[in-house]
C-alpha cells in the first residue's frame, strides 16, 4: 500500500513530466517559427498580454522582435504582423492565403458563428458577402435616396451641437444615434425615435462587440473551451456586452417578423425585403446559404461594423479640426463661398468642393479607425516577410502603426 505522502509526491511528478513535455513540445514548434517571448504551457503568452489584446503591447513587442513575430493565445501560435509592409505583404500582396477567418471556440460557442460576413469562410462568405454589396448599391449608396436619410440626420446632429451653445461635451454618443438611425434605414427601411426602448437596444448592441473583443474573456475561453463551454449561459447572462448583443439580435428578428408580415414579392423596400426574396428565389438550392441565421448574423454585422467605424471616423475629423484650426477656416471658407445657406450638401459636389474633399481623404488615411484587424487563417504554406507560414497558422494585423498611430 502506498502512503498518503507517496501518492501525493507521484502526482507531483506526474504533472512535472506532463508540464515538462507540454513546454517541450512548444519549444520544437517555436523553432518553425518568427520569433517572439517565450509561452507558458496552457496560457502561452496571455499572462504578459494581461489576457488582453492591445496594440501599445504588440507595438512594443515589435520593436523587440521585429515586425513579423509570434504569441501564443493560450495553446494556438498566432502570427502578428506590424507595420504597413507587413501588413500590405499579407493582406494584399497573399490575399488569397490570409482571405479565411478562424472560426475560435468563443465565437462557435458563445458568439453562434459561423454565420453572416465578419467571422464565415468559403461559400458562405462569398456568397452573403455578393449579395450584401450588391444589394446595398442597389438600395441607394451614393445615390438621392440614402442621401436623403443622411442629409436629415446630419440636421438633427447640428440641432443636437448648437443646443449646447459651445459648452463641453461628448459628441460620440449624437454621432452613433445619427449614424445608427442612417443604417437603419437602409436595412429596416425606417428610423428610430431616439428615446425608443428598440433604438436603445440597438445603440448598445452596435457597440458591444467591439468593446468585449478587446477584453480577456475570449481569450480565457479559447484557452479552456471545454471548461467554460459549460459556463456559457451563466457567461451570456452576466456579461453586459453579450447581453446587448443578444438585445441586438432581438430587435433585428422582430424587424424581420414585422417584414414577413407585410411583404409582398416585388421591389425592395430595404435589405430585409431583398434578403426575403433572395431566400424565396434560392429556397429549392441545396447550396444556399440564405436562411434566417445567416440574415440576422449579416444584419449584425452591418451594425456593428458600420456604426462604430463611422463613428470614430467622425470623431477622429473633430478632432482634426479643433487641432488644425486653420484647416477648419478654408473648409469654412469654400463651403460658405461654393454652397452658402441656401441648401445642403449633396454628394455630388465633392467636385466642386477639391479643398474639403481633400481633408476628408485625408482624415480617413490618417486616422486609426481599428487599432487590430480581424484575425486570419493561412489557408496554404507560404512565405511572409521571409518567414515561412504553414496552412492554417493565424495571423493578426496590428494596423495602429500601419497608420501611424505611435
Amino acid at each position: 500500500m502506498f502512503s498518503g505522502s507517496q501518492i501525493f509526491m507521484g502526482i507531483l511528478v506526474f504533472l512535472f513530466v506532463w508540464i515538462s513535455l507540454i513546454f517541450l513540445n512548444i519549444q520544437r514548434v517555436r523553432r518553425k517559427l518568427p520569433p517572439g517571448p517565450t509561452p507558458l504551457p496552457f496560457i502561452g503568452n496571455l499572462g504578459t498580454l494581461d489576457f488582453q489584446i492591445h496594440h501599445e503591447t504588440l507595438l512594443k513587442m515589435a520593436r523587440m522582435y521585429g515586425n513579423v513575430y509570434t504569441l501564443w493565445l493560450g495553446r494556438t501560435p498566432v502570427i502578428v504582423l506590424n507595420g504597413f509592409q507587413a501588413v500590405k505583404d499579407a493582406l494584399i500582396e497573399h490575399a488569397e492565403e490570409f482571405a479565411e477567418r478562424p472560426i475560435t471556440p468563443f465565437f462557435r460557442d458563445v458568439v453562434g458563428g459561423p454565420y453572416g460576413i465578419i467571422f464565415s469562410n468559403g461559400h458562405t462568405w462569398k456568397e452573403q458577402r455578393r449579395f450584401s454589396l450588391m444589394t446595398l448599391r442597389n438600395l441607394g449608396l451614393g445615390k438621392k435616396s440614402l442621401e436623403a436619410w443622411i442629409q436629415e440626420e446630419a440636421n438633427c446632429l447640428v440641432k443636437v451641437f448648437a443646443r449646447e451653445r459651445g459648452r463641453p461635451m461628448d459628441p460620440s454618443l449624437p454621432i452613433l444615434s445619427s449614424i445608427n438611425n442612417v443604417i437603419a434605414a437602409v436595412l429596416f427601411g425606417h428610423c428610430f425615435s431616439t428615446e425608443a426602448d428598440a433604438f436603445q437596444r440597438l445603440l448598445k448592441g452596435s457597440q458591444a462587440m467591439a468593446g468585449f473583443l478587446g477584453t480577456f474573456w475570449p481569450r480565457l475561453y479559447d484557452t479552456f473551451p471545454s471548461l467554460l463551454k459549460h459556463l456559457s449561459p451563466v457567461l451570456m447572462r452576466s456579461l453586459v456586452a453579450l447581453k446587448h448583443l443578444q438585445d441586438l439580435r432581438t430587435v433585428i428578428k422582430d424587424e424581420i417578423r414585422n417584414h414577413q408580415e407585410s411583404w409582398v414579392p416585388g421591389e425592395p423596400r430595404d435589405f430585409i425585403d431583398a434578403y426575403l426574396a433572395q431566400m424565396l428565389k434560392t429556397k429549392d438550392d441545396p447550396t444556399s446559404t440564405f436562411k434566417e441565421t445567416n440574415m440576422v448574423q449579416v444584419i449584425t454585422d452591418l451594425f456593428i461594423a458600420g456604426s462604430d467605424t463611422t463613428t470614430i471616423t467622425l470623431c477622429w475629423a473633430l478632432l482634426y479640426m479643433m487641432m488644425y484650426p486653420e484647416v477648419q477656416e478654408r473648409v469654412q471658407e469654400e463651403l460658405d463661398a461654393v454652397i452658402g445657406p441656401s441648401r445642403a450638401i449633396e454628394y455630388k459636389d465633392r467636385v466642386i468642393l477639391p479643398y474639403t474633399n481633400a481633408v476628408l481623404h485625408e482624415i480617413m488615411r490618417y486616422s486609426s479607425i481599428s487599432a487590430i484587424g480581424v484575425m486570419r487563417k493561412c489557408t496554404q504554406d507560404t512565405i511572409l516577410q521571409g518567414f515561412p507560414i504553414t496552412k492554417a497558422k493565424l495571423s493578426l494585423n496590428n494596423l495602429c502603426k500601419t497608420l501611424h498611430c505611435e
